[in-house]
């Protein structure tokens, strides 16, 4: 079982800049990959960057350059910086943690926060 619960979320201007953490807890050794997806209202849900357990990155090309994704073994926290932010980015921003393991894989979320860019 894993519980995630993100947080820092929150208003900003264009051009700001905004950290968001996600604290995993629970039985968290066999996570294979976790990343952050958004959602804004009438929109899929989608990707925006991922982070594999040797460390290896993605980011949907929209991003690039302006979020980097991050953790903190020690903590059990990912995090997201969101620099430049533009109004598109406005959007509920969830924690995912996945497992590969068979035969019961695993996918985990969190609860979402919310981020607002506007002026």
């Amino acid at each position: 079982q894993v519980q995630l619960v993100e947080s820092g979320g929150g208003l900003v201007q264009p051009g700001g800049s905004l950290r968001l953490s996600c604290a995993a807890s629970g039985i968290i050794f066999n996570i294979n990959i976790m990343g952050w997806y958004r959602q804004a209202p009438g929109k899929q849900r989608e990707l925006v960057a991922t982070i594999t357990r040797g460390g290896t990155t993605n980011y949907r090309d929209s991003v690039k350059g302006r979020f980097t994704i991050s953790r903190d073994n020690a903590k059990n926290t990912l995090y997201l910086q969101m620099n430049s932010l533009k109004p598109e980015d406005t959007a509920v921003y969830y924690c995912n943690a996945r497992s590969f393991d068979y035969p019961v894989p695993a996918d985990y979320w969190g609860q979402g926060t919310q981020v607002t860019v506007s002026s």
